[in-house]
């Protein structure tokens, strides 16, 4: 089994975005964590499809 790398991180959200967090957590008995990792690993793929900021816009008309 892999071990898990616990590394402390800060991430600041929007107060609204952060009060649902905390209440999806309390309704589930989660940390709040545990349910942004959890929305990550859902959400990931979508947003790897997202373009880089580096990468230049599609030509509308070339699509």
């Amino acid at each position: 089994m892999a071990k898990s790398d616990k590394r402390k991180q800060s991430l600041y959200f929007p107060e609204d975005m952060l009060n649902e967090i905390t209440a999806e957590a309390t309704r589930q008995d989660r940390s709040l964590s545990w349910i942004v990792q959890k929305a990550w690993k859902i959400a990931r793929k979508d947003i790897m499809l997202y373009p880089s900021v580096n990468e230049p816009p599609e030509d509308e008309e070339t699509s």
